[in-house]
Formats: structure tokens, sequence, C-alpha cells
């Protein structure tokens, strides 16, 4: 065989060999870190939630972010949820927390302004997470639901902003029905929990 058959032919393996590790770490890294996405469908329905007694009736606007550390979809909100923060709670936007029962974990730092709630009355029957629910200044459930839909969440594909906007200007809103196609985690507490 002639040097540049010889080069070319090793050329050639060692392309392939290469060719090879690349796709078995790419298979390893997908399977391992990337999750792929379903459209899951989610019906919401806000009527069992009630504030607690101590945050019921008039006051300022109260935003609820529902949500299980457990849950991958967390992720394509969080972000979005620490620019609401930013940019409502100067407002008097009021941010809350419940977190999924019986589930560990913590909000990231950006989020620590969010104050939790151990109870929230009929948060055992929301139907997926990450979820949110807003009661406007009467104390009246204005919004359920998701953020957005799709697989993540911002301020160009979410529901939240035009809703925090309306009841900021006094605008009523009785949006506490929704169904989305996105990605959201089943909620599934034992609904025979005390609330």
């Amino acid at each position: 065989m002639r040097p540049s058959h010889r080069t070319t032919l090793l050329a050639s393996l060692l392309a392939l060999g290469c060719a090879a590790v690349l796709w078995i770490a790419y298979d390893w890294f997908q399977g391992r870190f990337l999750r792929a996405f379903s459209e899951h469908t989610a019906v919401f329905s806000g009527d069992p939630l009630r504030l607690p007694p101590g945050l019921a009736g008039p006051g300022p606007i109260r935003l609820v972010h529902f949500w299980d550390p457990a849950c991958p979809c967390n992720v394509g909100n969080q972000q979005h949820l620490s620019e609401l923060v930013e940019k409502y709670a100067p407002q008097g936007v009021e941010f809350y927390a419940v977190q999924k029962t019986g589930s560990q974990g913590q909000l990231p730092t950006t989020l620590s302004s969010l104050k939790p709630l151990s109870v929230l009355p009929g948060s055992s029957q929301i139907p997926a997470s990450p979820a949110v629910a807003i009661w406007d200044r009467s104390g009246k459930l204005a919004y359920f639901g998701p953020y957005s839909e799709g697989l993540t969440c911002n301020s160009s594909n979410s529901f939240i902003e035009p809703i925090l906007e309306a009841l900021s200007s006094g605008r009523a809103v009785n949006a506490t029905h929704t169904l989305a196609v996105g990605c959201y985690c089943p909620w599934g507490q034992d609904t025979s929990a005390k609330e």
C-alpha cells in the first residue's frame, strides 16, 4: 500500500472513530440529562381554591405559585417568576409559594422573597404544577392556571403579565378555568389530607 493510501485510510478510520465517540457521548447526554417534551394537557379549575383566613378578603393583589421541587418543568418558569417579582412587587403585588405536600426542596435564592404558605385551602385538588393563582384586590380569585402554554415560559408567551396589568389598572378578570398544553407535572396530593 502506498503511503498516501495509508494516510487516507488512517484519517478515515480516525474520523469514523471520532464520529462514533461523539455519537455515544451525545446519546448518553440525551438519555441522562435531556427529557423529551411531551405535550401534556391539563385542565385547571380554581373552584376549590381559597386564601387562608389571614390573607382572605380585601387587600393587595396576591399571586400564589404552586411548585413541586421534583418537577423538571419548574426550571422553565423560575427566571420568569423572578422577573414578575422584580416588576410587580414594587407595585404592591404580594407573592406566595405553595410547595407540594411531602416534597423536599427549596426555591432558588432569586425567589427567596416569595412567602411560603404551608396551607392553602383547596390546593390538594389542583391538577398539575407549576401553576399560579391570582386574587384581585377585593379578595376574589381572578386567575388560576399555568404560567403559559408550551415548554418554557417568558414574558412573550405568559398569561400572567396581562392578568396583573388588568388587575393593577382596576379591570375585572375572571379566568379561573383554563385548558392548556405544556410542561406540567401531576400534583397528586392525597385529597384526604387536611388543609
